[in-house]
């Protein structure tokens, strides 16, 4: 296994990698409300001790108190938290061992936890949480129909009338390892029945709907629109209006249906769920993001819709890789694959096979890497020549696409080889094939700027400083149109990296400039 060098060499936060087998399981995210000052003080008695391990990591990220001051600020703006005003005077006292109150302690976990590529919490940075209702941040919930659509329901009310004010974020816990893992596995368990008998569903012939089916292909075709926009515009300009739907149609799930309605509403609420998620995901709300997921898994299962489960598993895999744990990533791929084994199109299977491959390349195991690269190109192969119908979700998944995620998988597999130039390589000419063809299309802006990226980077790896220039600088025009904060962060990273390695080339320095005029720190995506 190729072992991985420097864990902050990544140039974006997609593949960050686990460099830390000790870490703990789980971020820890404080929550409840709390009076909050505008500087995010907390205990200033008298007779503290310093913050050695806070000390200890700050020292080793390299920042500055003013940059570590800067980013916090700015992370508070994403969360919603306006009042919190940091500076290096409060990053010191920090430091020499006051006690920060919410929703600072989560954010440092989160900025520390990017920066090393791996799960920093809260307690590892020698700071203290507040206690949390496992019923709101826990993902190990009840799989049984009333219970998840009452869940649904109370946590898209609390997104729209809290997360605008930053106490959402902060009541949740991020799961990771057995704590996320093992009650996603009970996804294919059948539901044991206990206690009394629940009240049978009526039937249509019973009790007529209110439902016509035109409103229900409507309701479908509005959750295709919405995804359209977020591929078009970014997880950050449609995601309250995809949470007031999601809404909506728990409230219809909360009145009586017949099975037949109840199942395409649920898997509506699935649907919904996910894209709230994927929304959040790309915007940086991660434990938001994973608890949408957690429970459009659990409505996915109402529907009995096993191969939209595998979806929305991959989209938690994804995230996983995104958090620095490939081994929960390739897990969770590894049960959606199982899941679905018997029902899912070929290209649905050629999906979960590239984000197979993803997790192994951060594993550091180029030999399944590869294997699971080429058979997710041979089942793709199958889904072209295929007639089957294919669920909307699926329709992201094109050649384009296809292409990208493989030439991520060999480039972050040339990152985890220590910037290895063979690896680099192989990405060059796969990336340069999803550039071109996301470039010939106008819905998926988001994965056009993310491929011209990923292409940069592949670049700086070859020591290719005035063609990563270029195409980081269309990147830049394209991330101005989308509101995406994966876009913006990793473009700021890619041009760090560029402007470390080569700050005496001119177009290096030049694109600098360019990204500090026009996306400066304080553009936000949310």
């Amino acid at each position: 296994m190729i072992r991985s060098k420097v864990a902050n060499a990544r140039t974006d936060g997609a593949g960050a990698r686990h460099s830390d087998r000790g870490s703990r399981d789980r971020f820890q995210r404080d929550g409840g409300r709390s009076s909050l000052s505008d500087s995010g003080a907390g205990d200033t008695n008298a007779g503290k001790r310093p913050n050695g391990q806070l000390g200890s990591w700050f020292m080793r990220s390299g920042w500055s108190k003013g940059e570590l001051a800067r980013q916090v600020n700015r992370r508070a703006r994403q969360l919603g938290a306006h009042h919190i005003s940091t500076d290096t005077s409060r990053v010191r006292r920090w430091l020499d061992g006051e006690q920060p109150r919410e929703p600072i302690p989560r954010i440092l976990s989160e900025l520390f936890s990017e920066r090393f590529g791996a799960v920093v919490s809260v307690e590892d940075l020698g700071l203290r949480t507040a206690h949390q209702s496992p019923s709101v941040a826990g993902v190990d919930l009840p799989w049984a129909g009333p219970q998840t659509v009452a869940l649904l329901s109370e946590f898209s009310r609390s997104d729209l009338m809290l997360a605008r004010r930053g106490f959402l974020g902060s009541s949740l816990a991020l799961a990771a390892g057995p704590t996320l893992i093992e009650p996603m596995q009970r996804w294919l368990v059948p539901v044991a029945r206990t206690g009394e008998p629940e009240p049978e569903l009526p039937t249509a012939e019973s009790r007529p709907s209110r439902l016509s089916g035109p409103e229900l292909d409507l309701l479908e075709s509005t959750t295709a629109m919405f995804r359209q926009w977020d591929a078009q515009c970014g997880g950050g300009l449609r995601r309250k209006a995809v949470v007031g739907q999601l809404h909506e149609v728990t409230d219809l799930l909360q009145e009586p249906q017949p099975r037949a309605t109840a199942e395409r509403l649920f898997r509506c609420a699935a649907e919904l769920a996910e894209l709230a998620g994927w929304m959040s995901y790309d915007v940086g709300l991660q434990p938001t993001a994973q608890k949408y997921f957690v429970l459009a898994l659990h409505a996915s299962k109402e529907a009995g819709d096993k191969p939209l489960g595998s979806y929305i598993l991959s989209s938690m895999s994804r995230q996983m890789i995104h958090l620095g744990r490939p081994d929960d990533a390739l897990e969770l791929v590894h049960l959606a694959q199982y899941g679905s084994r018997d029902c899912a199109t070929a290209r649905t299977q050629a999906m979960l096979y590239a984000m197979e491959a993803r997790a192994y390349a951060n594993m550091g195991q180029p030999s399944k890497c590869k294997r699971a690269v080429r058979m997710a190109e041979e089942t793709f192969a199958d889904a072209v020549l295929d007639d089957e119908p294919e669920p909307d979700w699926i329709r992201f998944f094109s050649d384009a696409e296809l292409h990208g995620e493989n030439a991520h998988s060999y480039r972050d597999l040339a990152y985890v080889a220590g910037r290895s130039p063979t690896y680099a390589s192989l990405a060059e000419p796969v990336m340069a094939r999803a550039v071109e063809l996301f470039g010939e299309d106008d819905e998926h802006q988001r994965s056009y700027a993310l491929n011209l990226i990923g292409m940069a980077t592949v670049h700086l790896l070859k020591r290719e400083p005035e063609e990563s220039t270029v195409l980081a600088t269309t990147a830049l025009k394209v991330a101005r149109k989308v509101r995406s904060e994966r876009v913006n962060t990793r473009l700021r990273k890619t041009v760090d990296t560029a402007a470390r390695d080569f700050g005496d080339v001119p177009e290096v320095a030049r694109l600098t400039d360019l990204l500090a005029e026009q996306l400066p720190e304080t553009a936000e995506a949310v």
